[in-house]
């Protein structure tokens, strides 16, 4: 019916009457929820008005509304006991649910997301996806890597995944994803979990990858809500969407932040810049783009190529306050300059998700932050921690929290074999990557903290030592999924100690191997522009032995082959 009610819902105090109103109508859908305290439900007068301008009775009883034909929700049935418990929808969980069904081919598995969408890696978020030439992308979700092969963000199809309605009597076991629902809370002793409709699930034993939450900066909470909605905090397959569509509709847009995800993001929209009168602003307290990571005249080398790709990078930027005047988004530093924009994306790092430590009764680490467990990812004896969320012991380099994709595949995968069983503890060192578009790219491993004493041997680059051109040879597209089987043999150190090289500042680093020393120790390794290289780096740190002349183990990576 068309009235001045028209789109909007229309609240009853009296539920008997809602139905003996509604079921005269002629064509009238009705839709029950939960019952939910409106402000302003319809007073009685107003509905007694409106069945009497629709020329309804007032009178009817309740009685002639047959039950059968008012629409019953359709309950959402959940499995009430999961052999396998998985909680969250990410990488991790993913890796995770596939190590343990190669270890246990009949497990039942049951994945639990707040996500609504099916697990998927979320690297192209901020990498591939932004260089797809197919208008749709922002639907299909589907790129092509830097190889020329097109596929999709998410692992699976949904064919690959059981219901959740049928995991408990599917024949050889499967995978179940429950999409939309939050875990509130966990009875580690009765083994079960709360979600937040208050369902109830229990398991025999239960992996949490929780992930984390994008931090934000506190002036921009303050900063009252014109700023807050012209903010992205940059994580889901929303925020990419949104991102985009911002990216489309705006005239500027500031990134604040100089780690992995800003200086992915700026090279992505500074490219996209190129062909419209887009803005993109980076901005950094560090004094060089990736400042935390990279030594400083590598990360002076990479903040130049950041502007070349079209992006304005202010530096040694402390943002002190912000608002919202005249249509722009305006960001004071605390030494006087002022930046006006049309919209912000805040990339200043992670906050772990462990919201479920209290209920449970997990410790949370007070240096790295996430859940504490040991070796073998456990935190009790039924319960293990993977991915951003788990804060480890790493038996080669000591207490950690890792918060990359390739860490997420290790780290499930280790924590689905030993759900079954295996009991291995953390070794395989994790690596991780970054690309500045198809040309600059770096895969590290260990620990890389600009604070520690760093060794680089750099040589020309070529035209195959781009990203692009690597996975065109190799074939590979998320590197970690090529990365993480190879061997190496160990490496040589130089029979005659020598002085650790000085690098020659260059203008143009091409490709090299940075080291990160820790007691002359090498605890991380950088590969710029180097790839399929990895599993020497791995063996190098897995050896833990002093070099006296790094230049030779550099050679291990043929960086002066042409």
């Amino acid at each position: 019916q068309t009235s001045v009610w028209e789109n909007d819902p229309i609240f009853f105090n009296d539920q008997n009457r809602f139905f003996r109103f509604f079921s005269q109508l002629p064509n009238a859908s009705v839709i029950l929820t939960e019952p939910t305290p409106v402000a302003g439900s319809l007073p009685a007068e107003t509905a007694d008005r409106m069945e009497h301008a629709w020329g309804l009775p007032l009178t009817a009883e309740p009685a002639t509304v047959a039950p059968a034909e008012v629409p019953a929700p359709t309950p959402v049935e959940f499995p009430s006991h999961a052999p396998y418990l998985l909680i969250g929808g990410g990488t991790a969980s993913f890796a995770a649910a596939r190590s343990i069904r190669a270890r246990d081919p009949g497990a039942r598995v049951l994945i639990i997301t707040d996500e609504p969408d099916l697990p998927y890696m979320r690297p192209p978020l901020s990498k591939e996806l932004w260089f797809s030439d197919d208008p749709s992308v922002v639907d299909t979700l589907r790129f092509k890597q830097w190889n020329g092969k097109e596929r999709s963000i998410y692992f699976q199809p949904p064919s690959f995944y059981v219901s959740p309605q049928d995991l408990e009597k599917v024949e050889n076991g499967g995978v179940a994803v429950l999409t939309g629902k939050k875990v509130v809370h966990m009875d580690v002793r009765g083994n079960k979990v709360t979600l937040s409709d208050d369902t109830e699930i229990s398991y025999d034993k239960c992996l949490i990858a929780t992930g984390g939450i994008p931090r934000n900066l506190q002036v921009i909470e303050r900063a009252g809500e014109e700023v807050t909605k012209r903010t992205t905090l940059f994580r889901k397959v929303e925020d990419f969407k949104a991102l985009d569509k911002v990216s489309r509709d705006t005239k500027s847009i500031t990134i604040i932040g100089g780690g992995f995800l800003g200086s992915e993001l700026a090279c992505a929209l500074g490219r996209r810049s190129a062909d419209s009168d887009l803005e993109v602003i980076q901005m950094f307290p560090e004094k060089g783009n990736m400042g935390k990571v990279l030594p400083e005249y590598l990360s002076n080398w990479t903040t130049a190529k950041v502007k070349s790709e079209g992006v304005a990078v202010i530096t040694e930027a402390l943002v002190k306050a912000v608002s919202f005047k005249d249509g722009k988004v305006e960001i004071k530093l605390k030494d006087g300059r002022v930046v006006k924009t049309d919209h912000i994306v805040a990339a200043v790092g992670l906050e772990p998700s462990v919201e479920l430590a209290k209920s449970a009764g997990l410790e949370v680490d007070s240096d790295f932050g996430g859940f504490r467990v040991n070796a073998e990812l456990q935190a009790r004896s039924n319960i293990w921690v993977a991915g951003d969320a788990a804060c480890f012991y790493d038996i080669r380099l000591g207490r950690r929290r890792v918060e990359h994709h390739d860490h997420a595949v290790v780290s499930g995968r280790l924590a689905g074999e030993n759900m079954t069983g295996a009991n291995k503890p953390y070794w395989h060192q994790s690596m991780f990557w970054s690309d500045l578009g198809p040309d600059v790219g770096y895969e590290a491993i260990g620990i890389v903290d600009s604070s520690l004493p760093t060794v680089g041997v750099f040589a020309k680059a070529t035209a195959k030592d781009t990203p692009k051109a690597a996975t065109e040879k190799s074939g590979t597209g998320i590197r970690s999924e090529s990365e993480t089987e190879g061997t190496a043999s160990s490496p040589v150190a130089s029979s005659t100690p020598e002085p650790p090289p000085v690098l020659e500042q260059k203008d143009n680093y091409g490709k090299g191997v940075i080291f990160y020393l820790r007691d002359k120790v090498v605890v991380g390794i950088i590969l710029w522009n180097v790839f399929n290289r990895m599993p020497v780096a791995r063996k190098i740190i897995k050896d833990g032995e002093e070099h006296a002349d790094l230049n030779e183990v550099a050679k291990l990576f043929n960086i002066h082959d042409d």
